[in-house]
């Protein structure tokens, strides 16, 4: 899947860059962000509450004078939480740590604001797809009970870039993901009727490059 991505990525890139090839940029950045899940309950029940760390990074490719721009990015949540049981409104711990991994990788694009008086400032809104892997393992659990999944979604961001050097910029974005259908089909996210591993989040990020 990661070949056909870059693939995807890299023949973008070119059919924007073929008639200005010089003014293409690439880039790398590095991410930190704190997201609201959308399964609320699911989260508050395992983990104690539904907003959660995820950290990452990828690259970006500026085309077009610095306008056009096609991100590749790669993150991850893991942590280790409580197996629960819900009998009616009541959420019984059961004591037995359930571990779980989410692994974001998205393909986004968009277009970059740049205005004249403030150089060192750029406004960007974009949107694309994802690729969601999840997974859920407990102590004691057979490998018909863990969860090893994937699924796609799509993603909405936007945000600001300060450049504070040539090389260096750092933004504040914030996203919206849906992805629906990896959880839902057991467990508390069942029981409570929650099946989008999406949600709000806010994000931090560090760019190296022009």
């Amino acid at each position: 899947m990661r070949a056909k991505i870059l693939c995807v990525l890299w023949v973008a890139c070119g059919c924007f860059a073929s008639p200005a090839r010089a003014q293409m940029n690439v880039r790398v950045f590095g991410d930190a962000a704190e997201e609201s899940f959308a399964a609320v309950q699911t989260f508050e029940a395992v983990f104690g509450q539904s907003m959660q760390p995820l950290f990452g990074g990828g690259v970006e490719v500026t085309l077009l004078s610095d306008r056009v721009f096609v991100d590749l990015g790669a993150s991850q949540f893991k942590k280790t939480g409580d197996r629960v049981f819900r009998n009616g409104a009541q959420v019984f711990h059961l004591g037995i740590p359930m571990h779980v991994t989410l692994t974001p990788l998205e393909l986004t694009g968009g277009y970059r604001f740049h205005v004249r008086r403030h150089s060192w400032l750029v406004p960007y809104a974009g949107a694309g797809v994802g690729w969601y892997r999840y997974r859920e393992t407990s102590d004691f659990a057979t490998d018909d009970e863990n969860v090893d999944t994937r699924h796609a979604g799509f993603v909405v961001h936007g945000g600001l870039e300060f450049r504070v050097h040539r090389w260096v910029g750092v933004g504040t974005e914030l996203a919206f993901t849906h992805v629906p259908g990896i959880l839902g089909a057991g467990g508390i996210s069942q029981a409570v009727g929650e099946n989008d591993l999406g949600g709000v989040a806010g994000r931090f990020r560090i760019v190296i490059g022009k």
